[in-house]
């Protein structure tokens, strides 16, 4: 497993070892002592799976308790996954960085707790699988609205994107940084 890092210092892309023959190919996703070795050494206490078509918007999500750290990787398709860094006193507070992820590449991107994540599919279907530090709560999620200007997230966006309504009307970033007073 080796990792890159991105513009925001504690989000990395891992991009594990890939043994391919003429059967296909096998690859560790998760093995606790390699990622300790890497600096991650969070928890993991469930994983989902989502599955998307083209141009399925979903995010930008966070728990405001319970908050989740997240090891994302794509098992079918290909996404464009964002992080923005919602942690105050940061010094990348309010930027965001993304990867491409794939089934083809094998890359994951490790978003630690504090960040908001949301990504965009780009091939015709797409599943996602998570690892998450901390349970799923409801009562704690919140949004950040995808297509904020004071985020200007280079979505690599094809027509309108299909993004449901608690998306939709996700909370601006300007109204999250007053929430903060």
């Amino acid at each position: 497993m080796r990792l890159f890092p991105t513009e925001i210092r504690e989000v990395v892309i891992l991009k594990p070892k890939v043994f391919s023959d003429n059967r296909g190919f096998f690859l560790e996703t998760y093995n606790e002592g390699a990622f300790h070795a890497l600096g991650i050494t969070e928890r993991f206490v469930q994983d989902n799976q989502s599955h998307s078509m083209k141009g399925v918007l979903r995010g930008l999500h966070y728990q405001v308790e319970n908050a989740q750290g997240k090891l994302v990787r794509v098992l079918n398709g290909e996404i464009f996954d964002v992080a923005v860094d919602l942690r105050p006193g940061s010094p990348t507070f309010g930027k965001w960085t993304a990867a491409r992820l794939s089934s083809a590449n094998h890359h994951m991107i490790w978003i630690p707790q504090g960040f908001a994540h949301g990504f965009y599919t780009l091939s015709d279907t797409a599943d996602v699988g998570y690892k998450v530090t901390d349970f799923y709560a409801p009562q704690f999620e919140r949004t950040l609205l995808w297509s904020d200007p004071d985020l200007a997230i280079s979505w690599p966006i094809e027509g309108e994107p299909i993004v449901s309504e608690k998306d939709r009307a996700g909370q601006s970033f300007r109204d999250f940084r007053k929430g903060l007073s």
